[in-house]
């Protein structure tokens, strides 16, 4: 159509929200589907964060606030940085968005130019590619294969910079591998990142709580504190609180990157919900207790998914660190026709053929910029995890 802009032709609607709409239209037309594809904990938000939502109702404070956030939770997330992460920022440094999705928007609007080029390990989250683009930038992928983890080296980050760097977007646990790096892993890459003081980083922390055995999450600042002046460290309550309808996330860094955030903000959404931000500040002060019982429930069904899909013939499954993804291997199942006559040309067609003949509904590789591969969600029951796992098995045996 001639009335829309230019804009829209650089960017794809989300993979993942597609694959979502798609197994709950098939649900509701009466399909057995097991949706295997949103990123989104099965958890109830826990009881006093929901109390703290609804005395913030009867309270009133249902009114517009400051447009980056209330004092009161900027003081909660510099609180939560110094306890958890020993980084000190101040109330100035923090910026609230509508979900962390618009805080990573909101900074590369702020800040990206023609020609601006942002340096993105692939596999990577669906959205990093389109917000650079929709900010102007440059996205300059990087393949991390299965034989690295799914992890970008440092001889990966050396080769990548250019002089027209802008922005470094790091995300551990990841999302779609669930790949966490370790202390030394990350020094790595920091120790690259300080040969070039003109690239800023962009640390996508969502998953921060959501780690394994006996990983410990590290973020950059926190390895490399000559990176502070210019890291920007994302983080949000939707994944760790099962939040994610509250659309709260947050980031601090330079105060005058966090000032032009806001303006960015001010002519966009203005302030996020009052009330969901008064129940993030009970979110992020009150008991941490149920974060370790959510971890064991994660833990056991990436433990329980990793074992069953590795029996499936043609798949290849790591185990990964944390989050509540994985991102299985399927070269060996490409070129293969289906038991219903399917052609398997690539991940995408996998995927297809998968929701169309077993009703699991996962997102292809392609669309987190990595192939052959695909995306599991293990953010749903056991019971629902293991038929959609011999669905799946029994989907690969009939490959021929």
């Amino acid at each position: 159509m001639t009335f829309l802009s230019d804009t829209l032709a650089r960017v794809k609607p989300s993979p993942t929200i597609a694959v979502t709409n798609k197994a709950r239209e098939l649900k509701s037309a009466g399909r057995d589907i097991i949706g295997l594809g949103a990123g989104e904990p099965d958890f109830d938000t826990p009881q006093n964060i929901k109390d703290a939502g609804k005395r913030a109702i009867d309270e009133g404070k249902t009114k517009y606030t400051a447009v980056d956030g209330i004092l009161e939770l900027k003081e909660a997330i510099c609180a939560k940085f110094a306890r958890e992460n020993g980084l000190t920022y101040k109330p100035s440094q923090v910026t609230v968005g509508t979900g962390g999705k618009q805080t990573l928007y909101n900074a590369l609007m702020a800040t990206c130019n023609p020609g601006d080029e942002v340096i993105i390990p692939a596999p990577y989250w669906v959205s990093y590619p389109d917000m650079v683009l929709l900010a102007g930038g440059t996205p300059v992928a990087v393949e991390c294969r299965i034989e690295t983890d799914f992890k970008l080296t440092a001889a990966q980050l050396e080769a990548a910079i250019t002089p027209k760097t802008k922005w470094f977007i790091f995300n551990s646990p990841s999302n779609p591998t669930g790949a966490g790096y370790s202390r030394a892993e990350l020094k790595a890459l920091t120790d690259v990142l300080m040969r070039h003081p003109h690239v800023w980083v962009l640390s996508d922390d969502m998953y921060e709580h959501l780690v394994f055995d006996d990983f410990e999450f590290v973020t950059p600042a926190q390895v490399e504190p000559g990176l502070y002046d210019r890291t920007l460290t994302c983080n949000g309550v939707s994944k760790s609180y099962a939040m994610t309808g509250w659309r709260i996330g947050y980031a601090a860094g330079p105060v005058e990157l966090i000032k032009a955030m806001g303006t960015i903000q001010s002519q966009s959404t203005s302030n996020p919900c009052s009330v969901a931000q008064y129940a993030a500040v009970e979110a992020l002060t009150g008991p941490q207790d149920f974060l370790a019982g959510n971890r064991k429930i994660f833990q056991r069904r990436r433990d329980l998914v990793v074992s069953m899909l590795n029996q499936a013939k043609g798949i290849k499954c790591p185990r990964p660190e944390g989050a509540f993804y994985v991102y299985p291997d399927i070269s060996a199942c490409i070129g293969k026709t289906s038991a219903k006559g399917a052609r398997i040309v690539d991940d995408e067609a996998f995927a297809a053929a998968l929701l169309e003949e077993t009703g699991v509904a996962v997102v292809f590789g392609a669309a987190f910029g990595l192939s052959p591969n695909f995306r599991v969600s293990y953010a749903t029951s056991d019971a629902a995890l293991e038929e959609a796992c011999r669905r799946i098995q029994s989907f690969c045996a009939g490959l021929k």
